[in-house]
């Protein structure tokens, strides 16, 4: 009798669970690459948010970037999106484009967390779309024996990109590695030629990046990859495959977020060892470094936008911010009290170290120049496939420009 009377005072406690658990709220948020090395953070948020808010139950879900903006767009149209999602400045313009993310009512104090800059790259038409969470100003890896092997000095890198493409042929040249793979493929060549001075629009909106200066600045990417001192699929596959061949040892020089130095240190410590850090070479015409911000924004469909926002704010406050800079060792926080914090100016031995101190000098230049302008996806795809075109030797470079110029402002 005593055991049926337990057994049912069991079976109603966890029928009472079960219930409780069914009334609380469920909430997803989604990320970009980042398991399995950041899980036990994205864990311990997701619980912290849960102990802050007893009703809430949180889910944290990974997403691959090649994928994360379709998976979006699937989700909201099947009416279960996740209430915050985090994207990249740029993915974030395409899916303001296409209507897929809500505006944040945000108070100024809120605002005021955030750098003015930070926060305006997901300010569109004058509503905020998005916080800013996380970025790092590129620097320059550089592995050491393979400078030896060509005859540079280490301790010398390159500090101007002039010297840059000279110290890349002398290592091409020498040893038969690429010195270096710039980042110029799909439009990365507009934030060149903002890092450069070089205007992309005039007043009235027009598209003006065709000018000489323009055309001088392609033809030397253009001749870089007609002699071979560029990997042949640096238009393909840009970024990732500089990584893979920095990591392989066949490259000497990666240019990157210092977050990304942690790839090469866990594809190949010998590599890693012989890996020195750099500044980023400045154009003192620009004056500054275009530098990716991540965020967080609210899809639409959410069914609570507030608790949405509400969980948006607390994954990027000052606290959240800086300890994920102390676990990713190499990212900065957009927030202003966070960013002040003496971690930022502690140096070390190691290449992670050492991409974390340079970076942290580089902020005072560090902008997002992702840029907002109507039909951008298809106007993208008419920048890449000409830069494509000119690279390939299938048009000169002004004819490349000049007919992305008449493309645009016929669109514009």
């Amino acid at each position: 009798m005593k055991l049926s009377l337990k057994k049912a005072l069991m079976t109603a406690a966890l029928i009472a669970a079960g219930s409780a658990s069914a009334q609380k709220t469920q909430l997803e948020f989604w990320t970009i690459s980042l398991a399995p090395l950041f899980n036990d953070e994205m864990n311990r948020l997701a619980t912290a948010f849960e102990k802050a808010n007893p009703n809430v139950e949180v889910k944290w879900v990974d997403v691959p970037a090649a994928a994360i903006e379709q998976k979006l767009l699937a989700a909201i149209a099947s009416g279960r999106p996740p209430a915050a999602v985090n994207l990249s400045s740029d993915m974030t313009v395409k899916l303001y484009d296409q209507g897929a993310l809500e505006a944040l009512d945000l108070t100024d104090a809120q605002k005021k967390l955030y750098f003015p800059n930070t926060l305006k790259t997901f300010t569109f038409s004058g509503k905020t779309y998005g916080v800013p969470w996380y970025w790092a100003p590129k620097v320059v890896a550089y592995n050491t024996e393979l400078f030896k092997k060509a005859g540079l000095d280490p301790q010398n890198p390159p500090r101007t990109i002039q010297t840059l493409i000279a110290a890349a042929k002398k290592i091409k040249d020498k040893t038969g590695a690429y010195g270096f793979m710039p980042n110029i493929d799909n439009t990365k060549m507009l934030y060149m030629f903002r890092e450069s001075g070089l205007p992309i629009f005039d007043a009235k909106g027009k598209a003006v990046f065709n000018g000489p200066e323009h055309v001088k600045l392609v033809q030397q990417y253009v001749d870089l990859f007609k002699k071979g001192y560029i990997p042949e699929d640096t238009m393909r596959r840009g970024f990732t495959a500089a990584t893979e061949l920095y990591s392989a040892g066949k490259l000497a020089m990666l240019i990157t977020g210092p977050q990304f130095i942690l790839r090469v240190q866990n594809d190949n410590k010998a590599i890693y060892e012989a890996t020195r850090v750099a500044p980023y070479p400045i154009d003192l015409r620009g004056n500054v470094i275009h530098t990716p911000l991540m965020g967080f924004t609210v899809p639409k469909g959410n069914r609570d936008k507030a608790l949405a926002t509400k969980l948006a704010l607390f994954l990027t406050n000052d606290a959240n911010q800086l300890q994920f800079s102390r676990v990713t060792k190499t990212t900065f926080p957009s927030t202003v009290k966070a960013s002040t914090d003496k971690f930022f100016k502690q140096g070390g031995a190691g290449a992670v170290d050492q991409g974390k101190l340079v970076s942290s000098t580089l902020l005072k230049k560090a902008q997002d120049l992702t840029m907002l302008y109507p039909d951008a996806s298809k106007l993208n795809k008419v920048f890449k496939d000409n830069m494509e075109a000119a690279m390939a030797g299938q048009k000169t470079a002004k004819q490349a420009l000049d007919d992305i110029v008449k493309a645009w402002n016929a669109s514009l």
